[in-house]
């Protein structure tokens, strides 16, 4: 009680504000107020199949859905919430854009036989220095509007790579060859699993996850991202 009169009284004199438009926040905003929130710009994968995302990853992975939330483009408000999620440290709007993905898929209900969401996992160096896997916050903001349980251990990140920012897709390609591996295999047999990433480009990181997963009998895999590229 105290640290909420405490919050309370900080808020007063140092308000927080919408990341995109810089309007105070109230009530259960965080980070993005609802006006910004609802007005942007919306992928809607979820309810096409075959979707734009899916066929991006046609002929590459057998996945069973694909969805991403957002379409991404440089400066835009798409590129602002990732850019705060990855690297402005802003837990808090991870998870209220999870929560929102969570709405998708639950509406969808392409999805409702998944056993397990799987954050794509960070290396635990790069973990570390972040403080956090924006993957895995996504998951907990998936979890709050589409009741799944999450699981971080199975798939693992063995190798460190070099930023796939400004690789191409090719570069992209050779640079996630052999980064994850496998835990515990057995937990995901004959399992649905939900892949989240934050967002997908080249689609090279799911590839690399797939290669790492597909050993696993009778696994079945399903992706969503909170943004997708318009570039392939």
């Amino acid at each position: 009680m105290k640290m909420r009169y405490l919050r309370d009284f900080v808020e007063l004199f140092f308000p927080k504000v919408c990341c995109i438009c810089g309007t105070p926040l109230v009530g259960d905003e965080h980070s993005i107020c609802c006006n910004c929130l609802f007005n942007l710009p919306e992928a809607l994968s979820a309810q096409v199949s075959p979707n734009y995302l899916e066929y991006r990853f046609a002929g590459r992975i057998p996945i069973e859905h694909a969805t991403a939330m957002l379409i991404f483009k440089k400066e835009s408000n798409s590129q602002t919430i990732l850019h705060e999620i990855k690297y402005h440290g802003n837990e808090r709007l991870a998870i209220t854009m999870g929560r929102q993905m969570g709405i998708v898929l639950s509406n969808s209900g392409k999805y409702n036989h998944v056993d397990f969401l799987v954050p794509v996992p960070l290396h635990p160096s790069k973990e570390r220095k972040r403080g956090y896997n924006q993957s895995y916050l996504l998951c907990k903001g998936i979890q709050q509007t589409f009741f799944c349980d999450i699981d971080d251990k199975v798939l693992i990140r063995s190798q460190r790579t070099e930023s796939q920012t400004h690789k191409n897709r090719e570069e992209r390609m050779e640079n996630m060859k052999g980064v994850f591996a496998i835990r515990d295999r057995k937990k995901f047999e004959g399992k649905h699993i939900l892949l989240v990433d934050d967002v997908v480009t080249t689609g090279a990181t799911a590839e690399a996850c797939w290669e790492a997963l597909k050993s696993i009998e009778g696994i079945r895999i399903s992706i969503a991202a909170l943004a997708v590229t318009g570039d392939t």
